[in-house]
């Protein structure tokens, strides 16, 4: 029994839910976004959400709990947006940004140009005495999660010093030196 897809989605005022064939759409004041689904049926019922599953077979059990997650985040993404912060630790590292280029100095010899997606909206802050904080904003879950973890992959964080990208809150697991 799938505990996450039996629970019903409330939809929040302002957003819109539309079931075409096997395709739901989720409109909001945020942005649109549309999910390909299969193995379920999915009904819109007294501004809720319920995903149900034909039968007990194992693809639909598996797909059961997941399309129920993938219209909730879409359904979060239009109305509330998700957001995610990265923190450049290390001498040197910097941030900047121009509209929709995103240009990292990360101690390699050149900097590091990255072009995003319109959908996304990227604000850098850089304080003196603070390590440089890179925020990501969209509707799209699946996006911002894409894009952060490819930037973090520019400089991951290394062990011994901490040194790299990583998320603002993120415990890393720290290394001792070499004993003497």
């Amino acid at each position: 029994m799938s505990r996450i897809g039996n629970n019903p989605i409330v939809i929040p005022e302002g957003v819109t839910v539309d079931i075409k064939g096997n395709e739901v759409v989720v409109k909001g004041k945020l942005g649109e976004l549309t999910q390909d689904f299969s193995s379920v049926d999915i009904k819109v019922e007294d501004g809720q959400v319920v995903v149900e599953r034909p039968s007990d077979l194992k693809d639909h059990k598996a797909k059961h709990g997941l399309y129920r997650a993938l219209i909730n985040n879409m359904i979060k993404g239009v109305s509330i947006g998700w957001t995610k912060q990265l923190e450049l630790v290390g001498v040197g590292y910097r941030a900047s940004n121009q509209g929709q280029k995103l240009d990292l100095a990360l101690g390699f010899s050149h900097n590091i140009v990255l072009d995003l997606a319109p959908e996304i909206k990227v604000e850098t802050t850089s304080e003196k005495g603070k390590n440089p904080i890179v925020k990501l904003t969209s509707h799209d879950k699946q996006l911002v999660g894409q894009i952060a973890a490819k930037i973090r992959s520019f400089r991951k964080p290394e062990p011994y010093k901490g040194k790299g990208i990583k998320f603002v809150g993120e415990q890393l697991r720290r290394k001792a030196g070499k004993s003497a």
